[in-house]
């Protein structure tokens, strides 16, 4: 890596960290993916910031990542600059009804600030391994619940180098899916409306959702959660298994045999093992239903004839 990017890097970045070939298993819930060229934890917006400006003046390709619940990277790892917003930026507070969230809080950390302040309408989010900038970019929801439901607005960081602040309307959130990516946003901050509740009822349901976790999903193997969005009209699960491939292995890779939505890493996985078992899944759900099976995961590292979403 460049010696006057690096150098550059390290003088913008004070509060936070900057490593060089920084393994990212150690950084995806899929334990899985190669090095990265350098790695960038950023303590402050005006870190983010400068991080990315950095990167663009010389001419850098870099990645904006939050917790790594729902990425898989390339074994060869990624050639250039990952910025992870996480836990170097993750300050909650609470205002009444209102909880503003830094971009690297984990929502389960935003779900237990809800209760403790006795609001309901998070607790959906409790059980979700990702950060709330990841989880407001792709509008991340379940059982029932979803990001758009108690967003009320978020701070993003723009490719000039603005930050804006944008309603939930303004975000076009709709099923796993916002203008952030599209517009190369950077989610800095958010704020969440919710109504008064019962603190014991709400533990409930969160101890509640997070049983029917445990029950139904192989929460004892690394993974990247529901590997699949859902078709409309199906459900991604039911799908796959009624193609036959309910535990259907590559390598280290395999089908849960828990939950038919997720692929595992059963122990020593690379990337490339399942990418394979993701295309397998594509090629004979389409063959058998008709159905395109679009990955909810994100790919990076990867040729684009390695891997298409």
């Amino acid at each position: 890596m460049n010696k006057e990017f690096l150098q550059s890097l390290r003088e913008q970045i004070k509060s936070g960290t900057v490593t060089e070939q920084e393994p990212m298993n150690r950084h995806t819930s899929f334990s899985i993916g190669g090095p990265a060229d350098v790695f960038v934890q950023p303590a402050t917006k005006e870190e983010i910031k400068n991080a990315i400006s950095c990167a663009k003046e010389a001419g850098v390709p870099f990645f904006v990542m939050g917790n790594g619940s729902n990425l898989l990277v390339s074994d060869e790892g990624f050639r250039g600059m990952i910025i992870q917003i996480g836990k170097n930026f993750q300050e909650i507070s609470v205002q009444d009804t209102v909880i503003e969230v830094q971009a690297g809080a984990l929502l389960s950390r935003t779900a237990r600030a809800a209760w403790n302040a006795g609001l309901t309408g998070f607790e959906f989010a409790a059980g979700i391994p990702g950060t709330t900038g990841g989880a407001v970019a792709m509008n991340a929801g379940a059982y029932g619940g979803e990001i758009k439901d108690v967003l009320l607005d978020a701070q993003v960081l723009t490719q000039d180098g603005e930050f804006l602040t944008l309603t939930a309307e303004e975000l076009e959130l709709s099923y796993r899916h916002s203008c952030i990516f599209e517009k190369n946003y950077v989610v800095v901050s958010a704020r969440f409306a919710f109504e008064k509740g019962d603190a014991d009822q709400i533990r409930g349901r969160m101890d509640e959702l997070a049983k029917a976790r445990r029950e139904k999903q192989p929460l004892e193997f690394p993974s990247a959660g529901s590997t699949f969005k859902r078709p409309e009209g199906y459900f991604a699960g039911k799908l796959i298994q009624d193609a036959g491939l309910k535990g259907y292995t590559v390598g280290g890779a395999q089908v849960s045999e828990k939950h038919s939505g997720f692929v595992i890493n059963r122990g020593g996985a690379t990337a490339e093992e399942v990418v394979f078992l993701i295309k397998q899944v594509q090629k004979k759900v389409m063959k058998q239903f008709n159905v395109m099976m679009q990955p909810e995961v994100r790919f990076i590292g990867f040729t684009d004839t390695e891997v298409r979403e």
